[in-house]
């Protein structure tokens, strides 16, 4: 049920935040400045939160949305403003900058806010940052330079071991939403799901060949990648609750494939 937002609201997005948002549709994503009446139809009762996503209705259809709206900073030693944001190194006096922890994963590796990645494309980029923010390159520059490029390589490398696997980056997609996993909020999964679930761990422990494991593994990386199209539909749909309960699942095949290679590695 979409849910209207007021004119003080609209007000309040177009004075108070320097909004701009990628917008993902079509699979592609696109800056754009909402319109006044994607805004008075947000589907959330106020304006987004800067790092959340939200869903819009206009009179050209649906789009999911993503917003980077940033408070703008400026440069910790020459004060020279940051237009970008994340921004790793000043543009003016070229010092490296503090991490950012307000920017989301995608905006650090530069990639749509989107469950379907090209991984090839993030594995780059992540390279590319990894090599000028390395502390290895400031370890003759101040304490600060070293502090704030340490911190911005571990920001930058617990990113990518989030986006990297379809798994951690559902979940951190939940997260941004506010609906983190909690531990034991599983609990209710279909009791038939289960009992297969239990079966297919009795079946990789009781595998006594490679190619036994090896079978087991390559159904279950159908399973997988099946449900990678329901959960990137479901949230490109804006279905949280659908997406949860599919990485709920999601997360028990990916126990079962850990232990087919475990167990490969014992039989090979």
């Amino acid at each position: 049920m979409l849910s209207l937002v007021g004119a003080r609201s609209i007000q309040w997005f177009r004075t108070v935040l320097p909004v701009r948002y990628s917008v993902v549709t079509g699979g592609q994503t696109y800056d754009t400045q909402p319109t006044e009446e994607a805004l008075g139809r947000h589907v959330n009762s106020g304006p987004p939160k800067v790092g959340s996503s939200f869903v819009c209705r206009t009179h050209v259809g649906s789009f999911r949305g993503y917003c980077t709206a940033h408070t703008k900073l400026s440069c910790w030693k020459c004060q020279q403003t940051l237009e970008d944001q994340p921004t790793f190194f000043c543009p003016l006096c070229k010092v490296v900058q503090p991490a950012d922890e307000s920017a989301s994963h995608f905006q650090i590796l530069n990639s749509p806010h989107s469950f379907t990645l090209d991984t090839q494309k993030l594995q780059k980029t992540y390279l590319q940052l990894q090599r000028t923010l390395h502390p290895d390159n400031f370890s003759q520059n101040t304490k600060e330079e070293q502090q704030h490029s340490e911190d911005q390589s571990a920001l930058l490398n617990k990113a990518y071991r989030t986006l990297l696997k379809p798994l951690s980056r559902g979940l951190y997609m939940l997260e941004l939403e506010g609906m983190a996993l909690e531990e034991g909020s599983d609990s209710g999964a279909d009791p038939s799901f289960l009992m297969e679930l239990m079966e297919l761990n009795e079946a990789v422990e009781d595998a006594q060949t490679p190619e036994e494991a090896d079978r087991i593994g390559r159904d279950t990386k159908v399973k997988l990648e099946e449900l990678t199209d329901q959960i990137d539909g479901a949230l490109n749909r804006g279905e949280h609750e659908a997406a949860k309960a599919l990485l709920i699942r999601m997360k028990y095949f990916a126990t079962v494939e850990e232990k087919v290679k475990e167990q490969l590695s014992k039989l090979m």
